[in-house]
């Protein structure tokens, strides 16, 4: 049995693991015992805090499978991505050179500077145990962190994004660093990788030129880099799409990663989500019915599984006693449930304007 739920203490050692195993590393999960420890503290003080809008909150929640006994992947809500920090990344922009003298007109791609993602909340810091990838796991961990929001929306903002880690070539570096930012720091990648996850990447932003950047100038892997997701996250990806965000103008300023940006209300977790009293009955009398994802209604002791989606004639959600007990649930209290499986046809796959 498998359960989404806020990270505890208890779990540092597995985040630890987790973070030491992401591929490729994260900088915002970095393998760091101290500031591992101070994002769990952190998480339990935004669980409990009073919230009215979003701020520096960070939410951190791990999943369980309960049958095994440990804690098997980790995500992460920052509540605002520039509530500390402004969250830097690079925006494409177009510019357009042109002389009538010489009848010419060129128009040139750029990368600028910018921090207008820094009023959205991010869903960050993902990783999974590798044994999971590819099954249910992983789209419960990645989506449960929506479920949390939309029964909290006054914590978050109304956009949110997701930053994917870039392309890196067979020896594990950055296209996009080598061309742009090791001029700069005179450091490879995976060195700057680790500062970057102990510190944070604002003093990046600080070094870097400010002006912007003429892709014609940059090595053609760097070009190619830009925008262009890991490989082995292409699936999350595309899920995230098929979720309803779409691909933004910004790429990370780290290795061009894509950022990708969904409005909430639009985004299909949250316009078929549904509430529904529970109903408990044995496992063995549910009638068949699609995994959904079925969430509580608790702040502090949120909790998120994956049950079938069987409704009573009265609308009430037919849930298991186990189920039941591990969403912390009676009989007759409400609880939220969303499809598990996302529509096969998306239409955010073309780049939009957020």
């Amino acid at each position: 049995m498998l359960v989404v739920r806020p990270a505890r203490p208890a779990d540092l050692p597995a985040l630890e693991r987790l973070a030491g195993t992401a591929t490729p590393r994260l900088t915002n999960l970095p393998a760091h015992r101290d500031r591992l420890e101070e994002r769990i503290t952190r998480s339990q003080r935004s669980f409990g805090r009073a919230v009215d809008f979003p701020g520096d909150e960070h939410y951190t929640f791990v999943l369980e499978d309960r049958e095994r006994g440990e804690v098997v992947g980790t995500a992460t809500i920052r509540a605002q991505a520039g509530a500390v920090d402004a969250y830097y990344t690079y925006r494409q922009e177009t510019l357009i050179h042109a002389s009538q003298q010489l009848n010419v007109r060129r128009e040139v791609q750029t990368l600028s500077l910018s921090h207008e993602v820094s009023e959205a909340s991010l869903l960050c810091a993902l990783s999974l145990d590798p044994r999971y990838k590819g099954t249910s796991a992983e789209s419960l961990l990645r989506r449960a962190r929506l479920m949390f929001i939309a029964q909290y929306p006054e914590r978050f903002a109304d956009l949110l994004a997701v930053a994917f880690p870039g392309f890196l070539d067979e020896a594990g570096e950055s296209p996009f660093w080598a061309s742009v930012g090791q001029h700069f720091f005179q450091r490879g990648y995976q060195e700057i990788n680790h500062i970057a996850g102990v510190r944070s990447k604002s003093f990046i932003a600080e070094v870097m030129p400010q002006f912007p950047l003429y892709l014609p100038l940059l090595t053609p892997p760097a070009r190619a880099a830009i925008g262009r997701e890991h490989p082995d996250h292409e699936a999350a990806l595309e899920e995230m799409l098929a979720e309803g965000f779409v691909r933004s103008r910004h790429v990370d300023i780290f290795d061009a990663g894509p950022v990708i940006k969904g409005e909430r209300d639009r985004l299909e977790t949250f316009r078929r989500a549904s509430w529904h009293p529970v109903r408990i009955r044995p496992a063995a009398s549910l009638p068949d019915a699609e995994p959904a994802m079925i969430a509580n209604q608790k702040l502090g002791e949120f909790r998120c599984v994956v049950a079938r989606y069987a409704l009573s004639p009265t609308g009430q959600l037919m849930l298991s006693p186990e189920h039941a007990e591990i969403l912390g649930v009676e009989e007759g209290r409400a609880v939220l449930a969303a499809p598990l499986a996302l529509p096969d046809a998306i239409d955010a796959l073309d780049e939009g304007e957020l």
